[in-house]
């Protein structure tokens, strides 16, 4: 299959629209082609491309940053000599004189497919800011790892923040570009928004449903974010503050002690209802978003 950048490097044609414009790139470290090239350096490479800024999400534009807190900078490019403005540090939305960097926004962003992932929320703000600033944007679009299924409750009206972008279920169900599509129509914006789409994906189909496995090498989109299974818990395990996955097909989420009971009753056989399996040993994990020692490891 191909993803929306693979297309637009190997199809002359889809680039037509950015001859003579300035272009920028909105990326992290997942932004990769199909032979693992940033998508930075792989579009720097084109001869018919201007490349004039970039811009990096939460965790940075090449993934320098591993706690969720941490804000990254702005800089210069050390190899295409392009400002880097970072989109989680002083600001959250794009500044006036970041949009006037450029005439068009290319944006390669590898999502999880649950509404709190912040890459959703930035997409929404730079939509938001270009519809003011009369730019135009691209996404580049990527599958959803955790493929098709919705579950959960739709945001509240009013309660929209950085961990929610606007009125969608917890996990959404949808590719990057088929949420920018639903910005644009939901929050009425006259923005000109275009999506390259991907060709060959296949999100009811096992064993992937969503990701292509054994296609596309998995690259962490954010720095715990370490594999497809990942993906699919992360509408739960974000509930207990956690989402730091095991090396296996398990998700160890870092809870307080103080929730170690009722996780206990919890993985009873006798009560627990879809819940597989669930081991919780008094272990303090290595990294963790909580501060102390009552702390534990629940396998889940």
């Amino acid at each position: 299959m191909q993803f929306g950048i693979d297309r637009l490097l190997e199809d002359r044609a889809l680039r037509k629209p950015l001859a003579g414009r300035r272009v920028a790139l909105l990326a992290h470290p997942a932004s990769v082609t199909r032979d693992l090239v940033h998508s930075l350096d792989a579009l720097a490479a084109l001869g018919d491309l201007e490349l004039v800024a970039a811009f990096g999400p939460q965790h940075g534009l090449r993934g320098d940053k591993q706690d969720n807190m941490i804000e990254s900078p702005d800089f210069t490019d050390p190899v295409h000599h392009i400002p880097v403005f970072s989109l989680y540090g002083k600001v959250r939305r794009p500044t006036a004189a970041m949009m006037d960097s450029f005439d068009v926004l290319l944006v390669d962003l590898q999502d999880l497919g649950c509404r709190v992932y912040t890459f959703l929320t930035t997409l929404r703000y730079v939509l938001e800011a270009a519809a003011e600033r009369g730019k135009t944007v691209c996404v580049l679009d990527r599958p959803n790892p955790a493929g098709r299924p919705v579950e959960g409750l739709r945001l509240r009206a009013g309660w929209e923040s950085f961990v929610g972008a606007g009125a969608l279920p917890m996990r959404h169900g949808l590719t990057l570009g088929e949420a920018a599509k639903w910005f644009v129509h939901s929050l009425g914006l006259d923005v000109d928004c275009s999506i390259i789409e991907m060709q060959g994906w296949e999100p009811n189909c096992a064993p992937g449903h969503g990701w292509p496995l054994g296609e596309r090498a998995w690259v962490n989109p954010s720095p715990n974010a370490s594999n497809p299974w990942m993906a699919r818990c992360y509408a739960g395990t974000v509930m207990l503050e956690a989402g730091l996955p095991a090396a296996r097909v398990l998700v160890r989420a870092d809870v307080p002690q103080a929730c170690r009971q009722a996780l206990r009753r919890a993985a009873d056989p006798r009560r627990r209802r879809g819940l597989r399996s669930c081991r919780v040993p008094a272990v303090a994990p290595a990294r963790s978003r909580l501060q102390g020692p009552a702390r534990l490891a629940a396998r889940l």
